[in-house]
């Protein structure tokens, strides 16, 4: 017989507080919102409805400080930081019931009546996870006690993402509609991970409710048509379970921008070594997989924040460049032909007509531009195209890089590793991007545009007319 609607039902929740909290800089499950640390919250309102809950940890000493309700077990991960795959596994071993709900110790809007309309929908199913706009939700999800030997495989693989067991079990996906009947906002599937996502909690925990939210807009005066905003989140790019760096980018392409990053770094070399790259659109989280390592010294090396927009970071300072190999690429490109590669990435650039608040980076050769990505930064949107170029083992060497942005000294780097012998921008190049194309034999190519353009290094790749 199935519950009724006030009993509890036979699940044992597990929420996991594993994670490092390395975007938030502190434990993230001990913050206070509205006077409760945020894992207290979530365990209460699990064990609202779920006849057990346990939070599974790395850190047990520190639930002495979170007051959690009375009967909430602590239980520790079998290997510590194995991500969340690691502590459903712990969960799934330990569970008393056949029912284990995984909820992330970050969730401080979780619905009791979210928990129920999964457990309703669990008939013939392995796994019953909810689809919203950001895709699933594999960290408010029900999984039966039969998946634990299909986490331990998929753990033994070298991968931590949940997801990752999927194609290997039943799973029933739970429609955004389907639970906007029990949480009109979804705000179950709230997440705070960083101090920005930490302040709009604790200001919305402190809001009176209203009859009626009116959604910010944007207003043009004498505009033809209105106007998006770009899209713009913190991304964490990990390798082989190191974390190496967290940048501000425009939450699409993300398996290229990591690509484009790791590679840029020096960090990704040998494409065949690559096994893949995991997404999580929802977390902001990149995970690639290589057989090549991660340097040791890596947390000890020294991040560089780069000039402009996007927070975009480096490892290589100016004097690394003194190391790089000259690029000797001895073709030229007319004056002509660039124009019309630049007017080619403006037309293909949908982001900033959109929204006008983007740039555009574009990789062409021969006159035709192949691959264009946009993004809220512009070195960004150059580790996108590098990386799409690089994980479809396209050439390079030989080609244009085009884009909207100013040409400063790590984004002449990234080219010159790359070994695109010309770099063109419809604005600015710094005067320590000259210095390094100079350095390294590249074309750097500015103010692309009304009919003019200007060659600040290595003039004899441009050509005059067609």
């Amino acid at each position: 017989m199935s519950p009724s609607a006030g009993d509890k039902i036979p699940v044992t929740a597990a929420v996991l507080a594993g994670g490092r909290s390395m975007r938030m800089g502190v434990d993230k499950t001990l913050l206070l919102v509205d006077g409760e640390p945020l894992i207290t919250r979530v365990a209460e309102a699990a064990l609202s409805v779920c006849e057990r809950v346990a939070v599974v940890t790395n850190r047990p000493e520190a639930m002495a400080d979170a007051d959690l309700p009375e009967g909430v077990a602590v239980w520790v991960d079998e290997v510590a930081y194995q991500g969340p795959l690691g502590g459903l596994a712990t969960a799934l071993k330990n569970a008393h019931d056949e029912w284990v709900l995984a909820v992330a110790a970050d969730m401080p809007w979780l619905s009791p009546a979210v928990i129920r309309a999964l457990w309703d929908a669990r008939e013939g199913a392995q796994v019953v996870v909810p689809r919203t706009d950001k895709g699933v939700e594999p960290l408010l999800a029900l999984y039966h006690r039969d998946c634990l030997p299909h986490a331990r495989r998929v753990l033994e693989s070298g991968r931590r993402r949940l997801v990752a067991m999927f194609p290997a079990v039943s799973v029933r996906e739970v429609d955004a509609e389907t639970l906007r009947v029990v949480d009109p906002e979804l705000r179950s599937f709230v997440n705070v991970n960083t101090p920005e996502d930490l302040a709009e909690v604790r200001e919305a925990a402190t809001e009176e409710p209203t009859a009626t939210v009116v959604p910010a807009a944007v207003i043009e005066v004498g505009a033809r048509r209105g106007r998006r905003m770009p899209a713009e989140r913190a991304v964490t790019i990990h390798m082989n379970d190191t974390e190496i760096a967290t940048v501000q980018a425009t939450p699409a392409d993300l398996e290229e921008l990591a690509a484009g990053f790791l590679v840029s770094e020096g960090l990704l070399a040998d494409r065949d070594a690559l096994d893949g790259i995991d997404v999580d659109h929802k977390r902001g989280l990149v995970y690639a997989r290589s057989a090549e390592p991660v340097p040791e010294d890596l947390v000890y090396r020294r991040r560089y924040i780069t000039a402009g927009c996007g927070k975009g970071v480096t490892f290589a300072s100016l004097g690394h460049t003194l190391g790089l190999d000259a690029v000797t690429d001895a073709s030229t490109v007319s004056a002509d032909a660039l124009y019309d590669m630049v007017g080619q990435m403006a037309r293909a650039a949908v982001m900033y007509r959109d929204t006008g608040g983007v740039h555009a980076c574009a990789l062409a050769r021969d006159g035709r531009v192949a691959i264009v990505r946009e993004d809220v930064g512009r070195h960004n949107a150059v580790d996108k195209v590098l990386g799409r170029a690089w994980l479809d083992r396209t050439q390079t060497a030989g080609a244009v890089l085009l884009t909207t942005g100013r040409i400063s000294y790590e984004m002449a780097v990234k080219a010159a590793k790359a070994k695109v012998p010309v770099v063109v921008s419809r604005t600015a190049v710094t005067e320590l991007a000259a210095e390094v194309a100079e350095a390294v034999g590249l074309t750097l190519v500015g103010y692309a545009r009304a009919g003019k353009l200007v060659v600040y290094t290595n003039p004899q790749r441009i050509v005059e007319g067609k």
